[in-house]
């Protein structure tokens, strides 16, 4: 077995518990024999079940920051670059389900620096969707009736709640549901005709591929 997938194990076995069962409800002892490793091996990648907590919420936070920060650099008009925004962040929520329910319900378990450092990356990933929904105010790309503030708080509050709710194996595919939720955020910001009819026909091209 590789290092790398001794990690894996372990990392993925400590999501499924907490999910299930809850982070202090969970032992060391319960996540490695789920794993079918030893403890040794464990501690060899993760020092303590903080450690574990912390690595669930900083690999499912930094893979969507990386989309975030791809996304941006693209550049374009304000309504193409949230709905990519908001695209990808749904997407990659759904396919990390497990790691996005434990981040909600377990991640203020966290004190000290390691919960210091993922606040510093939530607030990063916030802050860069306020500041586009904000540029794109000042440009007249977006409405004000609601402030950029307002509107990255509720884009973040719907996603929170896909664990909550949502399947992947249900009607909806993540790729349709995030659609969806971008076009609801795109209108209720009033994004420009223009820019929803452009991304209208290139949603009607992907479905027209299927």
């Amino acid at each position: 077995m590789s290092r790398a997938s001794v990690a894996r194990r372990v990392l993925d076995a400590a999501v499924e518990l907490f999910a299930e069962q809850g982070f202090d409800a969970t032992s060391v002892q319960e996540v490695v024999e789920r794993a079918q490793v030893t403890k040794g091996a464990m501690y060899h990648y993760f020092r303590s079940k903080d450690a574990l907590l912390y690595e669930i919420y900083h690999e499912l936070i930094t893979v969507q920051l990386d989309g975030m920060d791809r996304i941006l650099a693209v550049g374009g008009a304000g309504p193409r670059t949230l709905r990519a925004i908001i695209v990808d962040l749904v997407v990659t929520t759904a396919a990390q389900l497990g790691a996005a329910t434990v981040s909600a319900r377990e991640l203020h378990k966290l004190a000290g620096e390691p919960a210091a450092a993922l606040r510093a990356q939530r607030r990063r990933y916030h802050e860069g969707v306020r500041d586009l929904i904000a540029r794109g105010q000042r440009d007249g790309e977006f409405g004000s009736t609601v402030s950029a503030q307002t509107a990255t708080l509720m884009v973040f509050g719907i996603v929170n709640q896909l664990p909550q709710w949502y399947r992947p194996d249900g009607a909806t595919s993540p790729r349709e549901l995030a659609d969806e939720i971008a076009g609801f955020v795109l209108t209720g910001l009033g994004a420009r005709a223009a820019e929803e009819a452009g991304d209208n026909d290139t949603r009607q091209e992907r479905h027209a591929d299927r």
